[in-house]
């Protein structure tokens, strides 16, 4: 392996730490690397602190190295002032004197600006070094720019027979097909995106919570579909444990195809990702409208022999885990 992959690929890894803590910024990783060893590492801290290569700059012990050295990052330093100072500056003031980068930024306030300030400056600038995989790392963040909309990610689990609810409930929670495993990475996945989106059926018929519990990383802000007002504060996911935003009629027309309004509104509430986990009716919608990036679907051993149907769909399989008695089947679109 070359040795500039060699250090991305690390960058991509120790990136992983922010996960669920930076958004809605990317999570990006950087190193410093002097004489082939690495001397400092760093990624995105939660949202409004430090950006990944000031965390590795100021992680080097002896600063007077930084002249002599080569910085390594996913993503092209910023440029301009948001919650922090630009990256390129910094890395200007401590004459870094040759940056290798992943991929270009396409956030309009930087996209290619912070390379040309580093080239100004005399900065040797390498970019598009395990690009791909540095793209897929940040496919939330290059989807809510490029794309204006968050990343949507779908799921569900359904029964062996095709379905995802039966007919006849006894009490308004929901009826697990799945087993406390797969339950917990559901939840590890929430704590991971942005958003979580429900329609109204499925809090009528299952009062959730749409909280991480079974995982310890921050409540997803829950969206909710509530077109004539009809849910009370007093379903959960009204309560306090995290934000809730309502899309009602006032926000979008019900009577058009709205799985595109709802992502116009996710954007302008700066939300760059979103599980969808119901119901099939609103799962449905966004697959009809070609509005989705991956599907993630759960089969466990249970069988209802008649319910709600589960969603039709076509996508490319990648991936395909059994988990104790379910399996979890992942597509994207093809």
């Amino acid at each position: 392996m070359q040795k500039h992959e060699l250090y991305i690929k690390r960058c991509i890894k120790i990136a992983k730490n922010g996960l669920g803590k930076t958004r809605p910024n990317p999570m990006v990783g950087a190193v410093v690397v002097y004489k082939n060893k690495i001397i400092g590492e760093g990624f995105t801290s939660a949202y409004g602190g430090n950006h990944a290569e000031v965390n590795a700059i100021n992680s080097v012990d002896d600063k007077s190295l930084l002249a002599k050295s080569t910085l390594y990052v996913t993503l092209e330093p910023c440029s301009h002032f948001g919650k922090t100072p630009p990256c390129s500056d910094l890395i200007i003031k401590h004459q870094i004197p040759e940056v290798v980068i992943g991929c270009i930024d396409d956030n309009p306030e930087v996209a290619g600006k912070g390379i040309a300030k580093l080239k100004a400056s005399g900065c040797n600038v390498i970019v598009g070094v395990l690009e791909a995989e540095c793209k897929l790392h940040h496919k939330q963040f290059f989807t809510f720019h490029n794309k204006k909309r968050p990343y949507i990610i779908l799921k569900w689990a359904e029964t062996e027979d095709g379905f995802i609810a039966p007919i006849i409930k006894d009490e308004k929670k929901p009826v697990w097909i799945t087993n406390p495993y797969s339950r917990q990475l559901v939840h590890k996945w929430r704590a991971e995106e942005q958003a979580i989106l429900v329609g109204t059926n499925t809090v009528l018929d299952d009062n959730p919570s749409l909280t991480v519990r079974d995982w310890i990383g921050e409540n997803p802000i829950r969206i909710v579909l509530d077109r004539t007002s009809k849910l009370h504060s007093e379903f959960n996911v009204f309560n306090d444990d995290a934000k809730t935003i309502k899309i009602t009629d006032q926000q979008i027309d019900f009577s058009k195809p709205i799985a595109n309004q709802i992502c116009e509104v996710l954007y302008t509430q700066n939300i760059n990702s979103v599980i969808i986990e119901g119901g099939a009716q609103t799962l449905q919608t966004f697959i009809d409208e070609d509005l989705w990036d991956e599907a993630r679907v759960f089969t466990g051993n249970v069988v209802f022999t008649t319910g709600t149907k589960a969603p039709l769909f076509k996508g490319a399989l990648i991936s395909e885990t059994k988990i104790k008695t379910d399996l979890l089947k992942i597509y994207v679109k093809g």
